[in-house]
């Protein structure tokens, strides 16, 4: 961060943390700013910087356009991350990131679940907690947003989780990676030969 005539700038490192979205993310949006209204940059140096009110509500608008909240169902049932994802619009790997670094506004669990495995837990909120945080207004700096078109996310989950234990077989992997995000087993079990792919 820095301030430019008594404003607060936001270098895309700075934008990267606010949104939650990944610099190849940030840097297509910046390209395609004559089509998406994204706001003008100021150089200093070799660094771009971007008026940091005016970035929020163009942010705040374009996940508004991009959104699409899911408003049907029991408003108590208690959702697991990959649910939270599906009724909000977003992608799973921003459920993910909230649960290390939260969003303003982003719902306490009203449960959570251990995970024997991994020793983590998982975080159940309800319908209602999810739809009273997208009534809420513009959220800049939530990395919510609707799933984008490219690499899966998830690919860098497993990527993750492979390189974390190099010696564990694909399907324990993937029975894991099910386990802590959601999402059905044959799903992960494909990401995870995706991900050895890539590795």
């Amino acid at each position: 961060m820095k301030t430019i005539d008594g404003r607060p700038y936001a270098s895309r490192a700075d934008l990267i943390e606010r949104s939650g979205y990944k610099d190849a993310t940030l840097r297509n949006l910046w390209a395609d700013r004559e089509a998406n209204g994204h706001p003008a940059a100021r150089k200093d140096g070799r660094t771009l910087y971007w008026d940091l009110e005016k970035w929020e509500r163009w942010f705040a608008a374009y996940q508004r356009q991009r959104s699409h909240v899911d408003y049907s169902g029991n408003p108590d049932e208690e959702l697991p991350p990959a649910d939270q994802a599906r009724v909000l619009g977003i992608d799973l790997s921003a459920i993910t990131h909230y649960r290390d670094n939260p969003p303003p506004g982003w719902p306490a669990p009203v449960r959570t679940e251990p995970l024997e495995e991994s020793g983590r837990v998982r975080e159940y909120r309800t319908r209602r907690q999810l739809w009273a945080y997208a009534d809420a207004g513009p959220r800049a700096g939530t990395g919510g947003r609707a799933p984008a078109k490219g690499p899966d996310p998830r690919v860098a989950l497993a990527v993750e989780a492979l390189a974390a234990e190099p010696g564990r077989k694909a399907g324990e992997t993937a029975a894991a990676l099910a386990e802590l995000h959601g999402g059905g087993l044959s799903t992960w079990k494909r990401i995870v030969t995706e991900a050895r792919r890539q590795g």
